[in-house]
Formats: structure tokens, C-alpha cells, sequence
């Protein structure tokens, strides 16, 4: 009998591929959300960070790591809440007061990619920032204008302004009291603006050591100072800093890395870490402002002296006028001078600098104060301070300011052109045209709104039935053109909502042909289409800006030279010349004028609903997180830049957990606004980290807006450099999304980056599945989408293990270990 054959050998089971806990980081957008929204479960517990900012994780997966288990087929989730850097306490809805100096400081980053262009770019911030510090000198001059020359100058010493307003009574030139000398109610008037100065340095100050000064895990800054300096062998030595260019010579030797792990600006050591240049401007510009009311103040102090005998010598007030001229040269010498460092992590603190220049000019304010103070019995105020040049010389300045900026950027442009930067590279000028402007409107509402309120029934500069001169003519001239500016915009406005109307007719049938078999439904076809065409209105967004900061400049201009060749408002500079111009004149100038102050009461009640109302609040909050995603460049007194602490709270938290899980793998998750954090924090990983991270953004302002409007920093540069420097990356976008699209990777082959657009809404009609009507989702719930866990889980899955290639050891570089073909990042 033949023995029996053995058993057949069952095949070895297959390994598990992954054989460590994995983490999605999640990182929520705009308008911030509770860690219960985005954890899908009302307990929750804090694994690390504050009350400002935190990490969270659900209670059940506290402790996730220690049994993964637990987490076979789907990650361990966190989310990192950021939401209180910018819609936290009350007190920040005053920052709606700080727009113009935000808006500015958005300029600094719109500059056009540069390619061996050092000094261009250098010119650009220069320019920039030269800009900013007009603003300053503007809302110190406006608020010199109204509690120097409206109330201290003109109504204290207008008889019947006094007497109806009493609580001016003990400044009255009629009361003869000792403050009754128009230099010592000027002296007293300048604690206003000074204060003003005091406040925006406090401000400043504060949110320069919460933010800004908060240095990083000490333990990444050698790897990302190597990484960085091996990169930068063959960079553009221009891009190594906005404006300042490369900090050191680069080595002669071979580049370590290969051009594909090169980091671009937002992955440099010291990109998040402005403390040096915050401090530098803060003190220069808090000098600027107490110049402008010690020259306010001393000015005309000394004028009289020089226009009449007195009791005080001539020669001081020149001498304190020199001394004001020569520490505004050196405020404006500190400004030019110095730019970032983002090489490396500057940790320096120009201290004699920082403290001695704003002190100073607050001693030239002091003597520039007891000066006026001085006793001259016979000095009666009548008129107007001599502010109207200050006020023409700053809108002239600002002009030519931005026009240089303009050739400046359309020369980088021209030299390394790209098709999708907006207003071929205008887009920095154009903003800081806008800037100026909202600082126009803001300034020369207050003035307006504060003249017409202290002349009772007349009209600032018409000389029918006023009590006072008015403020500058300029304000009523730049308050005139603004009912023009508006007419104009309306020609856009009514192209694009022509257009838009077109394109949600074309629609339709694409939308039907998408949903069939599904039988039409014309009005669900109607609102998918007319949403779609809605959403498609971002992109034309610069052509609207561009049209109204060209007609802002050139009607600012026009303002200008209306003012100076008239010296009359506009409603005196057009008497005799017909009924018909005089009217349309004061018409304009009496609109204006309101116009611009119902827009400065805006924002006043808009702040003023804020601090009381969280929601409202909320609302502000998402501005500012867009306005200040980027560092204090430009203007020390814009909102502090958040992502100077959420940036480097993410890449700690990616490298602490990467670092104490070695066999584990990691997603970021952002939407959003938090896809633009999730990037930036990625850029700022060491390489080692960086290969064993997965990428996954959705509704994504990656390339639709900031690649747009910020080219040298996620131009198709950095954004394919990103694709190339990450494992593996996912980008989800819908047609219905405003705001988020594809990020547009170019590369020889489809890099697989890019999934949409993602079918919105999930069902046309009624389905076995979904029985009851699906909402048109747009920028929101992405994770509602069953392409979102389908996609996370394939980055998961492309992670896979980690293993390294023989003969590498110690540290390894982020294009190692890593499969060729695969469709998170190119082939090599």
C-alpha cells in the first residue's frame, strides 16, 4: 500500500504591508471649527498646545499608538485647531482699523518670480515698505488734522465754534486762560495723536511677543539648516530673501541634494521667524509717527516766530526743526536699509536701535511741545494749520511710489513670465494702490465726519454760514472723485454679471449630460449651473482690482492737481463756470463726502458689533485669515501674522510624532485655508520626515489664489518642487468651489495630483441611496464626498513601509526609499 501523500504546504501568508499606527492630521480652513466639528465626536481631549492653538484628538483615540491594532483600517485622527490666532478675544475686532496697514503688507509678497534679479528685488521691498510708512505718516497726520487743527486750532479759536461746544470752553482764545494760547491748546491737542502712536506700538509690541518671538523646536534647526544650504547650490541667489538677496556666498562644492529637493522661500529656516525685522520696523515707524506731531506742533510754532517779533528767538525753532528733519532721514534710512532674513533663523536684536530711535523722536516731540508752549501774547490762530501741503506731498509720494513699484514689478515679469501670475505681475502695485486708498477713505472720513459735525448746518470750505475753514482741500477734492470711481466700477460689475448669466446658460446641458440617465430637471439644472458660474467669478476678481486701482490713481491725481491749482474746495473751485458744472461739482463733493464718512462708520460699527458678537467676530476672523497668512514684512502695526505660530506648531508636531512612532505614517489633511498651512509646514520638514508624510488637500487656494497672486513663493515652481519634495499628494477640488481648484502640477507626465472635479451635488434627483434632495456643497464638507476616505486611504496605502536602499545609513533624502512611477511625485 502506497504511503499517503503529505498535505500540500499552505502558502506563506502574505506580510502585513503596514505594520505601524497611522495619523491623519487634520487642519480646517477659513472661519476656524471646533476640534468636536472636525473629530465628529463631542469628547474630545488636548494632546498638546494652548488655549490659543492646540492639537486634539478623541478621548477613545488618546492613546491610539499604543494599540494600533485599534487602527487597521482607517487612521488615528487629529485636528489641530487654529481658530483662536485670529477670531479669539473681543479686543480683535479693532483690527479692522489696521485694513490699510494689512492690505500693504500683502504687496510685499505679490512680487512677480525672480530670476537673477538681487537688486530688483531688493528695489521692490524697498519700495514696498517705503509705501507702508506713508500710512503711518498718514494716520498721524489725519489725526493731527482733527485734534490739532479742527478743535485746538479752529474751533477753540472760532468764538461762536467755542461756545457751542462747552467742554471746549478752558481752550477758548476768547476765555483768556492760560491755555488759551493757540501753542499750548496745539501742545495740549498733541496728546492725542501721540497717544495714538503709543497705542499702535503697544499693539504691536504685544503680538510681536506672542507671535513672532516664539521660536520653534530647537531640535529641527540643524536638519533644516542643512537641508537648505545643500539646496541652494545653483538657486537663484535672489529668491534666497524677498528683498534683501543671499546672506552668504554659496559653497563652490557639489550640491548634496539633487535640484528636486530644492525648498523654495516658505521651507528656509528663518521664513517664520520675523522677530528682528518686526522689531526694526516697530521702532521706526513709531518714530515716524512721533515726528509727524512734534513737526506738527513745532511748525507752526515756529512759522509765527518767523513772521513776527516775539519773545522767542527764531533760531530754535529752526534748530528743533532740523533736529525733527535729520531723525526722520534716519527713520527713512532704517526702513530702506534692511530687509528679512530667511537663510537662517535670526535671533539678533538690533537693541540700541529699537530703543534709542522711537526715544528720541519722543524727545524731539517733548521739546517740540514745550516749545510751543512758550508764552507769545500777541499769537491768535485764524484759518487753517498749513496741513494742506502735507496731505498733497503724501498723495503725491504714495503715487509715485506705487508707479515705481509698478515698473519695478512688470521688469521682474518680463524676465521670468508666467501666464497664470495675475495683471502680468501688477498685482503688488495694485494693492498697495488699494491700500492707500482704504487709508485715504479712512483718514479722510474722520476728518470730514468731525468738520461737518463741529461747523453745525454749513459746509466745511463753501464760506456759507461755517464757523470754521475746514480741513484740507485735498480731503474734499479725494471725497469728490469717489462718486466717479463708483459710476466707473459699475461698467465691470455689469460685464461680468452679463457674462456670468451667459455661462450659466451654456451649462445647463453639460449639467444633464453629467447626471444622465437622471431625467431633466430645469430648475435643479438652473441653480447647479448658476452656482458653477458664480464660483468661476474668482478668477476675475484682478480684473476688477486692476480696474479700480487705475481709476484710484488716476483720479487721486486729478484730486492733486484740482487742489493745488484751486486752493478751493470743488464746489468754489467751479463757481462761473454754468449752472450746470457748479452743480454736478458740489453734488459730487457733498456725496463724497458723505460716502467717505458713511464708509469710516462702517467700520466703526462693524468693530463695534464684533466686540460684542462672537459670530460677527467670526466673520472678521476670516479676512484676517487671508490678509495675515504672511509675515509683518512690510508694516510692524498690520494683525500679526498666525501662521508664525500655527506653521511651526504643525512641523513640530509631524516631527515629534514621526520621530517617537518610527514605523508610522502620517497624513496632513488640509481645507482650505489650513491646505495652505499643511504645504508651508511640509516645505519646513527635514527630508528625513518629510518621505514618510502624505499630502491631502481639498477645496485648496493653493494655485487658484496664492499661485496667482503670490508666484515667487507657490508659483509652478514651488508647487511642482512641493510634488517632488512630499511622498505622495492628493488634491480634491469641485466646480461649485469659489474658492479652492486644482493645483496644476507641470510635469511631463500627469503627476496624479489632481482628482475633480468632484461631482457636486452628489445626486441630481432622488436615489435608492440618497432618497432625499443632496445640497450643492460647494467649498464645504469635502468629507461628505466618498472620494475623500477612498483617496486617504490610497495615500496611506503609497506610504507603505519604509524601508531604506542597501548601503544607506543615518540620515536619508526625501527622494529615497521611494518607488519610481508613483503617482504622488514624479518619475526620476
Amino acid at each position: 500500500m502506497a504511503p499517503a501523500a503529505p498535505p500540500p504546504i499552505p502558502p506563506p501568508s502574505p506580510a502585513p504591508r503596514h505594520t505601524g499606527t497611522a495619523l491623519e492630521l487634520l487642519v480646517h480652513g477659513v472661519g476656524g471649527a471646533t476640534p468636536q466639528e472636525m473629530l465628529g465626536d463631542p469628547r474630545t481631549v488636548r494632546v498638546t498646545g494652548d488655549e490659543t492653538a492646540a492639537v486634539y484628538r478623541r478621548t477613545e483615540d488618546a492613546d491610539g499608538e499604543q494599540h494600533p491594532e485599534r487602527y487597521r483600517n482607517e487612521p488615528v485622527a487629529e485636528a489641530y485647531c487654529w481658530s483662536g490666532l485670529t477670531s479669539g478675544n473681543s479686543s480683535r475686532a479693532l483690527w479692522l482699523l489696521l485694513l490699510p496697514f494689512m492690505v500693504v503688507n500683502l504687496a510685499h509678497w505679490m512680487r512677480p518670480t525672480a530670476t537673477g534679479r538681487t537688486r530688483a528685488v531688493r528695489l521692490y521691498g524697498v519700495l514696498v515698505r517705503l509705501v507702508a510708512l506713508s500710512l503711518t505718516v498718514l494716520l498721524t497726520a489725519a489725526t493731527c488734522e482733527v485734534a490739532l487743527d479742527l478743535l485746538a486750532w479752529q474751533c477753540a479759536g472760532a468764538e461762536v465754534c467755542a461756545e457751542r461746544r462747552t467742554w471746549l470752553g478752558f481752550l477758548s482764545a476768547h476765555q483768556g486762560g492760560w491755555w488759551s494760547q493757540p501753542g499750548r491748546r496745539l501742545a495740549l491737542a498733541a496728546v492725542v495723536p501721540a497717544a495714538l502712536v503709543g497705542l499702535l506700538w503697544y499693539l504691536s509690541h504685544r503680538t510681536w511677543s506672542a507671535y513672532e518671538t516664539q521660536r520653534p523646536m530647537e531640535g529641527e534647526d540643524l536638519e533644516a539648516s542643512d537641508d537648505f544650504d545643500g539646496a541652494a547650490q545653483g538657486h537663484d541667489p535672489a529668491a534666497s530673501s524677498p528683498d534683501t538677496g543671499p546672506s552668504a556666498s554659496p559653497d563652490t562644492g557639489p550640491a548634496p541634494h539633487p535640484p528636486a529637493s530644492d525648498r523654495p522661500a516658505l521651507g528656509r529656516p528663518g521664513f517664520w521667524y520675523g522677530r528682528r525685522i518686526v522689531a526694526r520696523l516697530r521702532a521706526a515707524h513709531t518714530a515716524a509717527g512721533f515726528l509727524t506731531v512734534a513737526a506738527a506742533v513745532a511748525g507752526a510754532a515756529a512759522r509765527h516766530d518767523r513772521s513776527a517779533e516775539g519773545p522767542v528767538p527764531p533760531f530754535l525753532g529752526a534748530a528743533v526743526e532740523g533736529c525733527i528733519v535729520l531723525c526722520a532721514l534716519v527713520v527713512v534710512g532704517v526702513v530702506c536699509r534692511r530687509g528679512r532674513s530667511e537663510r537662517t533663523r535670526d535671533t539678533r536684536l538690533d537693541a540700541a536701535l529699537t530703543t534709542f530711535l522711537p526715544g528720541s523722536a519722543l524727545v524731539l516731540l517733548a521739546l517740540a511741545v514745550v516749545y510751543a508752549s512758550w508764552p507769545r501774547p500777541h499769537w491768535q490762530s485764524s484759518g487753517s494749520l498749513p496741513g494742506e501741503t502735507t496731505f498733497r506731498l503724501l498723495a503725491l509720494g504714495q503715487g509715485v511710489l506705487v508707479v515705481a513699484l509698478a515698473v519695478v514689478a512688470r521688469g521682474l515679469y518680463r524676465r521670468t513670465p508666467e501666464p497664470r501670475t495675475i495683471l502680468r505681475g501688477l498685482g503688488g502695485p495694485v494693492v498697495a494702490m488699494l491700500a492707500c486708498a482704504l487709508g485715504g477713505v479712512m483718514t479722510g472720513g474722520v476728518a470730514q465726519r468731525v468738520a461737518d459735525w463741529l461747523d453745525g448746518p454749513g459746509s466745511p470750505g463753501m464760506d456759507r454760514g461755517t464757523d470754521i475753514t475746514g480741513p484740507p482741500v485735498l480731503l474734499s477734492w479725494q471725497a469728490s472723485v469717489i462718486p466717479l470711481l463708483l459710476l466707473l466700477l459699475l461698467v465691470p460689475v455689469l460685464v461680468l454679471a452679463v457674462r456670468t448669466a451667459r455661462t450659466a446658460r451654456r451649462l445647463g446641458p453639460v449639467i444633464e449630460a453629467e447626471y444622465a440617465p437622471e431625467p431633466p430637471d430645469e430648475g435643479r439644472t438652473r441653480r447647479i449651473a448658476r452656482i458653477r458660474a458664480a464660483a468661476a467669478l474668482t478668477d476675475s476678481a484682478p480684473r476688477i482690482l486692476g480696474v479700480v486701482s487705475a481709476a484710484t490713481l488716476f483720479l487721486g491725481a486729478g484730486a492733486v492737481v484740482g487742489s493745488w491749482r484751486s486752493d478751493e474746495v470743488p464746489g468754489r473751485a467751479t463757481d462761473g463756470s454754468g449752472p450746470l458744472l457748479e452743480s454736478i461739482a458740489e453734488a459730487a463733493q457733498s456725496t463724497g463726502s458723505w460716502l467717505i464718512g458713511f464708509g469710516f462708520l462702517l467700520f466703526v460699527a462693524g468693530g463695534r458689533r464684533a466686540y460684542k458678537d462672537v459670530s460677527a467676530r467670526r466673520t472678521i476672523g476670516i479676512l484676517w485669515d487671508v490678509g495675515t497668512f504672511w509675515p509683518r514684512a512690510a508694516h510692524p502695526f498690520a494683525p500679526p501674522c498666525y501662521a508664525e505660530r500655527a506653521v511651526p506648531d504643525l512641523t513640530s508636531r509631524m516631527s515629534a510624532w514621526t520621530a517617537t512612532t518610527p514605523r508610522g505614517r502620517l497624513v496632513i489633511s488640509g481645507h482650505s485655508q489650513g491646505s495652505v498651512l499643511a504645504a508651508s509646514a511640509v516645505w519646513q520638514l527635514p527630508d528625513a520626515t518629510r518621505r514618510r508624510v502624505a499630502l491631502l488637500t481639498y477645496g485648496s487656494p493653493l494655485e487658484r489664489l496664492y499661485g496667482r497672486w503670490f508666484p515667487a513663493y507657490f508659483g509652478p515652481e514651488p508647487l511642482l518642487g512641493l510634488h517632488r519634495s512630499v511622498h505622495c499628494w492628493r488634491n480634491l477640488w469641485r466646480d461649485t468651489d469659489p474658492i479652492g481648484g486644482p493645483v496644476r502640477i507641470r510635469a511631463d507626465s500627469d503627476p496624479g495630483v489632481d482628482r475633480g472635479p468632484l461631482k457636486d451635488p452628489l445626486a441630481y434627483g432622488r436615489t435608492t441611496r440618497l432618497p432625499l434632495p443632496e445640497p450643492i456643497l460647494g467649498h464645504s464638507d469635502y468629507q461628505a464626498d466618498p472620494v475623500f476616505a477612498k483617496e486617504r486611504t490610497a495615500l496611506l496605502d503609497e506610504l507603505g513601509p519604509l524601508v531604506p536602499r542597501q548601503g544607506e545609513s543615518g540620515r536619508t533624502g526625501p527622494a529615497q526609499g521611494v518607488q519610481k512611477g508613483s503617482s504622488g511625485r514624479s518619475s526620476e
